[in-house]
């Protein structure tokens, strides 16, 4: 019992020594304050109000080529994606069939003038006769039934021997304008066949948007006259260049469709691509915030609201209709003058405390 109690005794007193020694125990650091983070004002002013409808973009002048000629192909000098200018050469039949049926037109064409210029001298030999009596008028007339009949042949020989050229020249295919090609549907040594798809392009200077719009809202429509486009998947905005309303509507869906050119400019659009259309049908003042600072989770909207202190806090918010490439209209959740975080993935970091 003495050694126990001796024991508890030395554990006690290690125990003060080490306390001692380590001296009182030292508060915890407080957190870094975050930094300054950047933010907008939620302000009211005058903007566009709009209706936007889906869309489409397509190319103005877009076209299939196809063969005229039978024959194998023997040259594909373009392929998909390669810039074609207005006459090249973009694909080559072979043509020898061609040739030789030039070649026959042209010996039909020689032989033919040879009878002309036969028909012609028996004529006027025929006329000479007549005038000094020695054949009689129906030998004249049959002479020159003859000059005419030779004439005639003359002609269509020529008109066979052009059809002839025409058809060698369909033998080589050229750019009807200058595009990009977009499908090539044949492949070397193929046999190519009249009305077979040889190449598809488009022009991409020549770009508009369709859009199917409901035709109730047609009228506004036309009387703003103006719209711009939305290309969510290359995150851009165009202006675009002119307004028109296809007249005609779709009976069973009673929509209709409008189309919008793009200028020239507008580079990196091709068609096919998604777009969506927001036609302005006049101008209201609307609260307005960076569309950088809406949130967007699941089915949750909200802007990080910063306060005096320079605290982010999450709201939630409704946004409207009335938008741009830089701004979007808020409904309900926030006042005029409040100060939204622009960054609201460093505004959640900045709120995330460490345990």
């Amino acid at each position: 019992m003495k050694t126990m109690k001796t024991a508890s005794l030395a554990l006690l007193a290690s125990a003060a020594v080490l306390a001692a020694a380590c001296g009182p125990s030292e508060p915890p650091a407080p957190p870094r304050p975050a930094a300054a983070l950047a933010t907008a004002t939620a302000e009211v002013r005058e903007v566009d109000l709009t209706t936007s409808a889906e869309a489409v973009v397509e190319a103005v002048r877009q076209s299939t080529v196809s063969a005229q000629v039978s024959g194998r192909i023997v040259d594909i000098r373009f392929d998909v994606g390669d810039r074609v200018e207005k006459g090249a050469v973009i694909l080559r039949i072979d043509e020898r069939a061609a040739s030789q049926a030039v070649a026959a037109s042209e010996a039909q064409v020689r032989e033919a003038e040879a009878g002309l210029v036969n028909a012609r001298a028996q004529y006027e030999r025929t006329r000479q006769l007549v005038a000094q009596k020695f054949v009689s008028q129906a030998a004249l007339d049959k002479a020159e039934a003859d000059f005419k009949s030779a004439e005639s042949r003359m002609k269509a020989t020529l008109a066979g021997a052009g059809a002839a050229a025409t058809e060698k020249s369909f033998t080589t295919i050229v750019a009807p304008y200058s595009g990009v090609v977009s499908g090539r549907h044949v492949q070397l040594g193929e046999m190519a066949s009249p009305g077979k798809p040889l190449l598809t392009g488009f022009d991409p200077s020549t770009l508009r948007v369709v859009a199917t719009v409901a035709s109730a809202q047609v009228p506004a429509i036309q009387a703003g006259a103006r719209a711009r486009i939305e290309v969510p998947s290359l995150d851009r905005w165009v202006e675009a260049k002119s307004v028109t309303v296809v007249p005609a509507a779709d009976p069973r869906t009673h929509t209709t469709q409008v189309r919008l050119d793009l200028p020239a400019d507008a580079k990196g659009l091709l068609p096919g691509v998604f777009a969506r259309a927001h036609f302005v049908t006049g101008k209201a003042p609307r609260l307005m915030v960076p569309r950088a600072a809406v949130l967007q989770r699941s089915e949750v909207t909200a802007v990080y609201v910063v306060d005096d202190k320079g605290t982010p806090r999450l709201r939630q918010v409704r946004v409207g209709s009335a938008t741009d490439e830089k701004s979007i209209e808020i409904l309900a959740g926030l006042r005029p003058g409040e100060k939204v975080a622009a960054e609201p993935v460093k505004a959640g970091m900045a709120t995330a405390s460490p345990s």
